[in-house]
């Protein structure tokens, strides 16, 4: 099964601790222990600072799941969540894969934190998921809510520690059983 998750830093495993912005090692992110349990072939498409897109790049045909996790860039670049679900849905639109094919993954929420100053962020992030959740039914797209896996946060508010890129692998693999 060849899997490509298309994300932001917290798909590529972005770690806040290091000066020069390093990741954190293989066995402690989430998309890597995906393919560590699954056996699958997985394509790790996070970027750091990705907002979301305004069209899909090319994924290969024989594609046969497609995890997207975006959006939390996009608030915090002050967009509101219904711009960032509007950006959402024509990014999602534009990507010529079935949509059974398609995984939508609504990030956890923000906290407080040195990225995180202010409660509206964190509002913001959990009214996006609802978003996302309603999108995902418009459009025929499979949906899960990273909110309820528990995700721990580093000290930025923003970015998933190593306990957080586990506990998101374990709800993603529950979710795919």
């Amino acid at each position: 099964m060849m899997v490509i998750c298309f994300g932001d830093s917290n798909t590529y495993g972005y770690d806040p601790r290091g000066y020069f912005g390093g990741r954190h090692d293989a066995d402690c992110r989430w998309v890597d222990i995906l393919a560590t349990e699954t056996r699958w072939t997985v394509y790790n498409m996070g970027q750091n600072g990705r907002e979301i897109p305004s069209a899909a790049p090319a994924f290969p045909d024989d594609t046969d799941l497609l995890i997207v996790m975006l959006g939390t860039n996009d608030l915090l670049q002050g967009r509101s969540p219904e711009q960032a679900a509007e950006r959402l849905e024509r990014f999602l639109s534009s990507i010529p894969l079935d949509r059974s094919k398609i995984l939508l993954i609504a990030p956890p929420p923000v906290t407080l934190g040195t990225w995180v100053p202010s409660k509206q962020l964190i509002d913001g992030s959990c009214a996006f998921a609802q978003l996302c959740r309603a999108l995902a039914e418009r459009m025929g797209i499979r949906f899960t809510n990273a909110g309820k896996w528990d995700i721990p946060l580093a000290y930025d508010g923003v970015h998933f520690t190593e306990q957080g890129h586990r506990a998101f692998a374990a709800g993603l693999l529950e979710e795919l059983k």
